[in-house]
């Protein structure tokens, strides 16, 4: 008999240490404006306008294609303070309008707008990469959001913030 291959999301597992990177998410986002808003008017803009289109979009498309996933652990293994957290975050964000993952969208919005800005350290450009990444990664080992999900907001992430900067800088980019 042949066995069920092993699909890959089967092969991800589940980490509720991972809530923790989830959950820095809005800071990041709180402190990323904040600093825009302090030392660069341009990215700030850009960064509002991405956050903005991509949020917003990402509704839209939710309600015109209700989507959702089940990914998430029937009961957790081993109770502690972090699946306590899961366990919250589980009952606050249901399972369902996942894709495109807006965890994604907004550290990615993070990451290009702290990038455009001129006058952000090189330790802060690496520490939000890392972070990013972290965020990223706690989506899927939360079971928040499968692979999918983070893919296509990258994908998204990437198209909409080149058009941003096309309409933002149409001459600067002709050069």
């Amino acid at each position: 008999r042949r066995q069920r291959q092993m699909c890959i999301r089967d092969r991800i597992p589940f980490c509720e240490y991972f809530v923790i990177f989830y959950c820095l998410w809005y800071p990041l986002l709180i402190a990323t404006a904040i600093y825009l808003f302090a030392n660069d008017d341009h990215s700030f803009r850009l960064y509002g306008w991405f956050i903005i289109i991509a949020f917003t979009g990402t509704l839209l498309f939710c309600l015109i294609f209700p989507n959702g996933q089940n990914l998430r652990p029937a009961e957790f293994t081993d109770p502690n303070i972090f699946t306590w957290l899961v366990g919250r975050l589980y009952h606050a964000d249901t399972n369902t309008n996942v894709i495109p993952s807006m965890h994604v969208l907004g550290c990615m919005a993070a990451v290009f707008g702290l990038f455009r800005c001129r006058c952000t350290p090189r330790w802060a450009k690496i520490g939000v990469i890392i972070l990013t990444v972290l965020i990223n990664a706690s989506t899927v080992f939360i079971k928040q959001h499968s692979i999918l999900d983070v893919i296509i907001a990258l994908i998204v992430s990437v198209v909409l913030y080149l058009s941003l900067i096309h309409i933002s800088e149409p001459t600067r980019l002709r050069r």
